[in-house]
């Protein structure tokens, strides 16, 4: 009798941890870079352009700049999270890195980010590109062009 009820429990135990580590599997299936502590940020919008307001949203909304202009880009996110990092990775045509910087956020609905580049010597022209980063992972990207 007493072996039965041992099996019993055993058996029960085995059970509980089987739901527990699909349980655990599942989560991890499901997790996706803006995805930190059960909270979920995204990447909603890059806008570009000359100038940025108080809000941190462009003011003139443009992908074709002067070699003298400040290029700035407002990263719109989406969701909440204690933390996550945003980078943003500047490219000429050839892929040669022109800058690259990241800020740490801690994210509410509809948070603004902004980077900017400048070049008081003059920006080549050419063509360009910007990418932004989610906790280190791809989530969009901007085209834009320097010409005189």
């Amino acid at each position: 009798m007493m072996m039965q009820y041992s099996k019993r429990i055993s058996l029960s135990l085995c059970l509980a941890l089987l739901v527990v580590a699909a349980a655990c599997k599942a989560k991890s299936a499901n997790d996706t870079a803006g995805t930190s502590g059960g909270t979920t940020v995204r990447v909603t919008d890059i806008a570009l352009g000359r100038s940025i307001g108080g809000d941190k949203a462009i003011a003139d909304k443009t992908d074709k700049f002067k070699p003298n202009d400040t290029i700035y880009a407002s990263v719109a996110t989406d969701g909440s999270s204690p933390n996550a990092t945003l980078r943003a990775k500047w490219t000429f045509e050839d892929g040669q890195v022109v800058d690259e910087s990241k800020h740490a956020i801690a994210p509410g609905t509809g948070e603004r980010t902004e980077f900017h580049i400048s070049k008081p010597d003059g920006w080549p022209v050419g063509k360009y590109k910007v990418e932004v980063f989610l906790n280190d992972a791809l989530s969009d990207s901007k085209t834009f062009e320097v010409s005189r």
